[in-house]
């Protein structure tokens, strides 16, 4: 089985909508994003302003990953709260789980998955931890994927979704994942694309600095990427041209935009753009006009 949906104010495909505690405004916002591979179920969401919801029955043997990438989130069980704030993640059973509270434009990701599947007695006490480690960024990546492809899946596709997301998943938990699994490249790839993004500026960004911070070699790494049509070092070039040629239509320089993104020099900025493009900076700004 698998699932796609894009919908406000519900929180799991799994169980009946949430029911809002009485001090929540009538106005109370949430919008998600649900994708489910077989007993997986990933959700992606985002409140617009307070929230405060009482949890849906939960299901024996489940096992929950939360995420909080911006804002916080406060997961209630009773007199063991967990307090969650952006680039944190706490992994545990769903057993207990009273209800959440959530501030003002709070955005994560949920994973839910049958607890024996990452093992018999796999996180006997609950996990806090940062959601910024190797092991996290590639579950979040494939997650990512999920949503992506999901509808244009194979019966063996949404099988093999499943199955790495589950090993993903025993990757955060046992702080390891095997980056040699072919299945998990994908994950790699989009997780390494997603790192050098926010580093188009660092002078020292390469595919060595990437390798580095998910924990993987270069040459797993660029096996990885020879999956794609474009290689790691490639990535990187063409993301730095385009956003060079974004700031160029913006109004900056050639020095300028030159320096930014990481070229050597202007003559070597031009070069590259017109290899790229088949037009010098100036051509292009002229076109635009």
């Amino acid at each position: 089985m698998s699932v796609r949906r894009t919908h406000d104010e519900q929180f799991s495909s799994c169980a009946p909508p949430p029911t809002y505690a009485r001090d929540t405004g009538p106005g109370a916002r949430v919008r998600t994003r649900d994708s489910r591979a077989r007993d997986v179920i990933v959700t992606d969401f985002c409140t617009m302003t307070r929230l405060e919801v009482e949890a849906s029955p939960h299901i024996e043997g489940m096992l929950r990953l939360y995420v909080v990438r911006r804002g916080a989130w406060t997961l209630r069980y009773g007199r063991d709260d967990v307090a969650l704030d952006a680039g944190h993640l706490s992994v545990r059973r769903s057993t207990g789980l009273i209800g959440f509270e959530m501030a003002p434009h709070t955005s994560g990701v949920t994973v839910g998955l049958p607890a024996e599947a990452i093992g018999s007695g796999t996180v006997a006490k609950p996990v806090i931890d940062s959601a910024t480690t190797p092991e996290v960024r590639l579950l979040l990546a494939h997650a990512s994927l999920l949503h992506d492809t999901i509808d244009d899946l194979t019966e063996t596709g949404v099988d093999a979704a499943r199955n790495a997301l589950v090993e993903l998943a025993r990757g955060v938990v046992h702080r390891y994942v095997d980056d040699t699994e072919p299945a998990l490249a994908p994950a790699l790839v989009r997780a390494a694309r997603e790192l050098a993004d926010r580093q188009l500026t660092h002078p020292e960004l390469t595919p060595g600095l990437l390798a580095r911070e998910l924990h993987v070699s270069v040459r797993t790494l660029s096996r990885a990427f020879a999956t794609t049509a474009e290689p790691v070092g490639a990535y990187i070039r063409r993301r730095r041209l385009e956003e060079a040629r974004r700031e160029l239509t913006a109004g900056h320089t050639v020095s300028e935009v030159a320096a930014r993104w990481q070229f050597a020099d202007s003559s070597h900025f031009v070069r590259a753009f017109r290899k790229r493009y088949d037009q010098t900076p100036a051509e292009y700004l002229r076109s635009r006009r």
